[in-house]
């Protein structure tokens, strides 16, 4: 003989099923791959932000090294070109999975770091303007937003892996495949020849 449930109780049973099932759902992890996703995207504006920070700094310091040292025309023109080129290739948290626009934002990024780089040496040929107010406040700028892209870059880079690992590994993969269609993101490379240590001449 079935057993035969109250009205009140089997009017309820598709809402206390579908609770059951949200509650299933929650337990299993299949919330953790669009949670990972979303922190790898808040770690990837931070790293923007900071890049952005560093190129709002560079016009200051070239009007303050041309102030100095005009005839360094060469210098401070390959910065200026190296800021736009940085400033004009977009990345943004829906493309990070594209290894072909990543890679040439981080090249476009690199070379303005190159080319700062140079920029700073060049002023040590300059003690007068090593020594005034407006650029030695600009340098520390400087040095400290390049702290916050490395430490910035850094935790892109822990959110990517945890972003990634969970996509890749079960049960992850399947609530990646079945519900969220999520792809791997791509993460910062060392610049082609960081492995040598630089050539010191003095």
């Amino acid at each position: 003989m079935p057993i035969s449930l109250p009205l009140r109780i089997r009017s309820r049973l598709p809402l206390m099923l579908a609770a059951l099932f949200g509650l299933a759902l929650a337990g299993c992890g299949v919330n953790t791959v669009p949670t990972l996703e979303e922190a790898a995207k808040a770690k990837w504006a931070d790293v923007q932000n900071q890049y952005q920070r560093r190129a709002d700094l560079i016009p200051n310091l070239v009007e303050t090294v041309k102030g100095f040292a005009a005839q360094e025309r060469e210098v401070l023109t390959a910065v200026v070109e190296a800021r736009a080129k940085a400033s004009s290739v977009k990345v943004d948290a829906s493309t990070i999975t594209d290894p072909a626009k990543f890679k040439e934002y981080q090249d476009a990024q690199s070379q303005l770091g190159g080319a700062i780089g140079r920029l700073l040496v060049t002023v040590e040929r300059y003690p007068e303007l090593k020594s005034n107010a407006n650029f030695l406040a600009l340098q520390s700028q400087l040095e400290g937003t390049e702290n916050r892209v490395a430490v910035s870059r850094r935790d892109y880079i822990q959110a990517v892996q945890a972003f990634n690992t969970e996509i890749r590994t079960f049960p992850g993969v399947i609530w990646a495949r079945l519900f969220w269609g999520a792809k791997a993101m791509e993460t910062f490379a060392a610049t082609a020849g960081a492995e040598r240590p630089p050539a010191v001449k003095f």
